[in-house]
């Protein structure tokens, strides 16, 4: 188990539909970072939130290849999500990729209706946690962070990381809701949103951030472009668990 986990955000801008522009802008911010255990990237970091127009790629495809030579030649695992075919149906999928190529992924839950999700992708069917370096990491997509049910820590999880597109017009919601997600599930928070103008002439403003659990914010980034490293310590976690022990307390969420 590694004491101290070093997370770095990636918050950028992203070109509409354009995977390999997006893949060579991300190898630039990948080249300036000196040491890091994990860099998380925003949702559907290739294409933007494409949804109506989205290039679908697949687990063999170009990304996911990327993916696995970036994090085997820098030595830290990537995370991001990208539009993912298979068996005919394409998912928003989290992909969380180690240096010695181990994958784990997560299908967004909760797909977003306002924006046409819901009709045009496929949502997810189960709720995994991540394990790395002896940290376990629950993984939510963009409008997943609304529902607190399905993120509940009823398996003693350390981090939340979760990867979006969330317009300005919202980011108050946003920041309100990483906060809560932390301080609920005594557990770090990771927020990695995106800046820019998309072709759908949404603006987004970032806000990515990182909170201890208890809703501190250790991090955060407004509205630029930003990579930053913040480290997070499990000896800490225990300590406020230990002191506040609310989830002993949790509801299970059973339908009486």
């Amino acid at each position: 188990m590694k004491k101290e986990l070093h997370i770095t955000t990636l918050q950028i801008p992203l070109e509409w539909n354009t995977p390999e522009v997006n893949r060579k802008s991300v190898e630039r911010y990948l080249s300036q970072i000196s040491y890091t255990d994990i860099v998380v990237f925003p949702e559907t970091f290739t294409t933007g939130f494409a949804v109506t127009s989205f290039d679908v790629e697949t687990m063999q495809g170009a990304t996911v290849q990327w993916m696995l030579q970036m994090a085997k030649k820098h030595g830290f695992a990537i995370v991001g999500s990208l539009f993912i075919e298979e068996n005919t149906k394409v998912f928003n999928r989290m992909v969380f990729v180690a240096p010695d190529g181990q994958l784990q992924q997560y299908d967004k839950w909760h797909l977003f209706g306002m924006g046409d999700e819901s009709k045009l992708l496929t949502k997810g069917n189960s709720l995994p946690v991540f394990e790395y370096m002896g940290w376990k990491i629950k993984p939510l997509i963009c409008y997943d962070l609304r529902f607190p049910v399905t993120a509940r820590n009823t398996c003693d999880y350390d981090i939340i990381i979760c990867i979006a597109n969330w317009p300005k017009a919202r980011v108050e919601a946003w920041d309100a809701l990483l906060k809560a997600r932390a301080i609920e599930n005594l557990c770090y928070v990771v927020g990695v949103n995106r800046i820019g103008n998309d072709a759908n002439n949404l603006e987004y403003s970032g806000h990515s951030c990182v909170y201890n659990p208890l809703g501190k914010a250790l991090m955060e980034v407004l509205e630029i472009a930003d990579i930053q490293t913040t480290v997070i310590e499990k000896q800490k976690l225990k300590a406020v668990r230990a002191s506040f022990p609310f989830l002993k307390d949790r509801d299970l969420f059973t339908i009486l």
